[in-house]
């Protein structure tokens, strides 16, 4: 969802729908102005053994943004923080297209893709960005 949608996050899951308190307390404790970067929201999952679907759902029902997205994408002040790789090794680029679905990488996959190559997760990307690659869904429900 976007900045227009502020304050209807909420409404993508129903009428009715309540956040499970467990994982509203830890989201409300770590949030600031109104947003929870991405990062937080994975330690949050980690730590509650939820998955990261789950966190989302807990930040629209709380009508808070994600802020500063691990891959770049979004939640920045300057809009996204990713900038297309200068080059994008052959091995690189086939693990990438192998892990596509309808033509885009999930960011699931763009994060396994960094741990199994031990790279920072915005150089999977950066890496998209230059193949013109989208990566989408979030895992956090974001696009």
């Amino acid at each position: 969802m976007t900045h227009k949608d502020a304050g209807r996050y909420a409404t993508k899951h129903g009428p009715g729908v309540r956040p499970d308190e467990r994982i509203a307390g830890a989201v409300r404790e770590k949030a600031a102005a109104g947003e929870l970067a991405c990062a937080e929201a994975e330690r949050i999952g980690l730590t509650l053994g939820v998955s990261l679907a789950e966190i989302g759902r807990t930040l629209d029902l709380l009508e808070l943004r994600i802020g500063r997205c691990q891959i770049g994408l979004f939640g920045y002040p300057e809009g996204k923080a990713v900038h297309p790789a200068a080059a994008v090794a052959p091995d690189f680029e086939a693990a990438i297209r192998g892990s596509l679905a309808d033509g885009r990488l999930s960011c699931k996959s763009a994060w396994e893709i960094a741990a199994k190559r031990k790279i920072p997760r915005m150089e999977v990307s950066a890496a998209c960005e230059t193949l013109k690659l989208r990566i989408k869904p979030c895992q956090l429900g974001a696009f």
